[in-house]
């Protein structure tokens, strides 16, 4: 082999090493070490010992984490179509000529930038039965006091409703560039024929915006199952356990009860719960064409 062709592919190996490191460390040791974990019993402090599918058979028989899988399917029941509803018509009202957009589409996006924590404990506090102000402003105006957080049937509608307000921002910048991806002609054409207002968004937005709709979906799918921050702070799972998120049981099975390899198998089986509805979602989203 020629010299320069050797001093060139060490070059590409030292430009690579960084890379190379990052991924044996952050993703292959990680990755191995956990498929390890699958078939051991583990408490970090303790050796570790071979209990084969007995992790497997645990899940099975283990109700509790298929009712947090249920709590994160009726939070994104929820959060979903309302991510969608509320991101889009904001996307189509900033995306019109509306004075100050600039100023709205920074404020809008402003709770994506800040920490989870703190606007969770921020909607805990609005949140609050005797002294949030949303129960306050319900009795100026006559009605009853909502139970937000301490009611199993309320609980994690408010949640939804507060990752919704949190998270909105950034799939409204998403449907912005994909409204300011379709060409006006369209829509000067469909005024000559006489369509207007409502008939030229579903007949001409809703389809070219088809693809904009599945990125949205897809993260918003994924965002939700990894519904985690909110709960814990907010109501650690309760009121009984009917905010328990499937993260955050995965997460009291690792650090709270020091069930390492049990918690590593249910991390396990949820991700290929969420990598099958995922690519669900988006062979039927890709395959349907919205008129």
């Amino acid at each position: 082999m020629p010299t320069h062709h050797r001093t060139s592919t060490r070059t590409g190996w030292w430009f690579s090493l960084p890379y190379i490191v990052y991924f044996l460390v952050f993703v292959a040791y990680p990755l191995a070490f956990s498929i390890l974990l699958l078939f051991h019993r583990w408490n970090i402090v303790s050796p570790m010992e071979w209990v084969g599918l007995k992790n497997f058979q645990r899940l099975l028989d283990d109700p509790l984490f298929f009712q947090s899988i249920e709590n994160t399917g009726l939070f994104l029941l929820i959060h979903i179509p309302l991510q969608i509803v509320v991101a889009l018509g904001f996307a189509v009202l900033l995306n019109s000529q509306l004075r100050f957009r600039g100023f709205f589409r920074s404020l809008y996006f402003m709770p994506v930038v800040v920490s989870g924590v703190v606007v969770t404990i921020l909607w805990q506090q609005l949140y609050a039965y005797d002294s949030g102000l949303l129960n306050r402003l319900l009795l100026v105006i006559g009605w009853s006091k909502v139970p937000w957080l301490v009611s199993p049937r309320v609980a994690m509608v408010s949640i939804a409703l507060m990752a919704t307000w949190k998270n909105v921002g950034i799939y409204i910048v998403l449907f912005l560039v994909g409204l300011q991806n379709i060409p006006r002609e369209l829509y000067e054409s469909a005024s000559l024929e006489g369509a207007k207002g409502i008939r030229q968004f579903f007949s001409i937005t809703l389809p070219l915006l088809n693809p904009s709709i599945v990125v949205v979906v897809v993260l918003s799918t994924v965002g939700g199952f990894s519904l985690f921050v909110e709960p814990y702070v907010m109501t650690g799972g309760g009121p009984m356990e009917s905010t328990l998120s499937a993260v955050l049981y995965i997460y009291n099975q690792a650090f709270s009860f020091g069930h390492m390899g049990y918690a590593t198998t249910l991390g396990f089986v949820f991700a290929l719960f969420i990598l099958i509805i995922v690519f669900g979602e988006r062979q039927i989203l890709e395959s349907t064409d919205i008129e």
